[in-house]
């Protein structure tokens, strides 16, 4: 199993940036992907970014490329959302996401993932 705790959610406006840390413990050196994920009210949760196995650059929902960065501290186990130019529909809580279930093909469905911090919010008013 692996341990995600979140933080730095919060309340911003229209165009503010923000960024999203993952601390991760347990057995991290087991895992094929991390990467975030959001879910909205009523929506169901929806692929951010990810690193894999299957390369070294993340890769991104199309919603958030060109805004948000993913990166990663491997000293520190510690995976880092940047978001930049955010919007009203970034508003979400985040989670970030983890993955010891081997696949062929990118990480792009919660499925893909069986580990999972609390979430945190993140609020982006216009």
């Amino acid at each position: 199993q692996v341990q995600l705790v979140e933080s730095g959610g919060g309340l911003v406006q229209a165009g503010d940036s923000l960024r999203l840390s993952c601390a991760a413990s347990g057995r991290t050196s087991s895992s094929y992907a991390m990467g975030w994920f959001r879910q909205a009210p009523g929506k169901e949760r929806e692929f951010v970014a990810a690193f894999s196995w299957t390369g070294s650059n993340p890769y991104y929902a199309d919603s958030v490329k060109g805004r948000f960065t993913l990166s990663r501290d491997n000293a520190k186990n510690t995976l880092y959302l940047q978001m930049t130019t955010l919007k009203p529909e970034d508003t979400a809580v985040y989670f970030c996401s983890a993955s010891t279930i081997y696949r062929r093909s990118s990480y792009l469905r919660s499925s893909d993932y069986n580990n999972w911090g609390q979430g945190t919010q993140v609020t982006v008013s216009s």
